[in-house]
């Protein structure tokens, strides 16, 4: 396994996260075994949110630190706010009475006195960065956060939040894989079209680079807005073709070459993993370790799709 310095007490941190996204029909037990496996595997970090499964992500989370308290020692957790569902109605909310009540509800949930970083989750464009700062200023003082970061935002958003908020945007979560990258492709002056809320910006992974704000990378194995998982489909002929190959002369999964390809960037970097099952986090967390060169990084991107000008 890799690892990156991460935020203000440089935490050594997995490139690997695991994502605790669907892990709401699982028994405390079986999530304990998962958490326990990617230990072996040298994944530290773990991720969640206060609208996964409504909170009972959290919640089952927070029974395995109850029974098993010294876990909490072993894993940093991440969660991130500002996702709220009320009567069907789906909105974002970085208001500073909501920012500190849904930080409160997450610890309630975990069982833990702090967590180790939040994100604000998806840009809410009525954000007042006063408020933001308010509310983060408070809980940092509070110990009940200690690293603050953003989801799925843009230079200009993030440079909004700065100008009010005082702690350090660590993070940013943005949608990227071998066939859906966007934020590559505007680079390189491909048409994407404009599909809503995804991160189009030409220059944020080079924006995160210059202002030392590690990228994470989500949904690292589908393509399109949640429409499906690229490895073996017959949608991307070309991309299995060069991912099966370079899988076969690395002794590792395609899904590991996927996630290494991501993870080739040269900056601060992490994936995000979002598998519940054992053999998976095993296979998956070997993409780490994996070097992919110049030219099977640009063969793979192409093999996906897309054309260089």
């Amino acid at each position: 396994m890799q690892y990156i310095e991460y935020g203000k007490n440089s935490t050594k941190l997995s490139t690997v996260i695991l994502g605790m996204m669907r892990i709401s029909k699982m028994t405390p037990s079986e999530v304990e075994e998962l958490i326990e496996t990617a230990l072996e595997c040298g994944i530290n970090a773990f991720d969640l949110a206060d609208c996964y499964g409504d909170g009972l992500c959290e919640e089952i989370v927070g029974k395995v630190l109850s029974s098993s308290p010294d876990l909490r020692e072993k894993i940093w957790i991440q969660s991130k706010c500002g996702i709220r569902r009320d009567d069907g109605l789906k909105y974002f909310d970085f208001s500073r009475e909501h920012i500190t009540g849904a930080i409160d509800g997450i610890l309630m949930r975990l069982k833990t006195d702090h967590i180790d970083s939040l994100l604000l989750h998806r840009p809410d464009t009525l954000m007042e960065p006063e408020e933001i700062n308010e509310a983060i200023e408070e809980a940092v003082k509070a110990g009940k956060i200690i690293d603050f970061g953003v989801s799925n935002m843009n230079p200009m958003m993030i440079d909004l939040i700065k100008r009010d908020v005082k702690e350090k945007v660590t993070a940013n979560q943005i949608q990227l894989s071998a066939a859906f990258c966007p934020s590559i492709d505007a680079g390189l002056h491909v048409n994407m079209g404009t599909d809503s809320g995804i991160v189009r910006d030409s220059s944020i992974l080079e924006y995160c680079r210059l202002n030392n704000i590690v990228i994470q990378a989500w949904s690292v194995l589908q393509y399109g807005f949640f429409e499906g998982v690229f490895i073996g489909s017959d949608k991307f002929p070309e991309l299995n073709k060069v991912l099966n190959r370079i899988a076969s002369e690395q002794g590792v999964s395609p899904a590991a070459v996927a996630i290494a390809w991501i993870l080739r960037y040269p900056s601060p970097i992490q994936a995000v993993i979002g598998t519940t099952k054992i053999h998976r986090v095993k296979e998956l967390a070997r993409a780490a370790d994996i070097r992919i060169d110049r030219r099977q990084w640009y063969e793979i991107y192409q093999a996906g799709g897309k054309i260089l000008p």
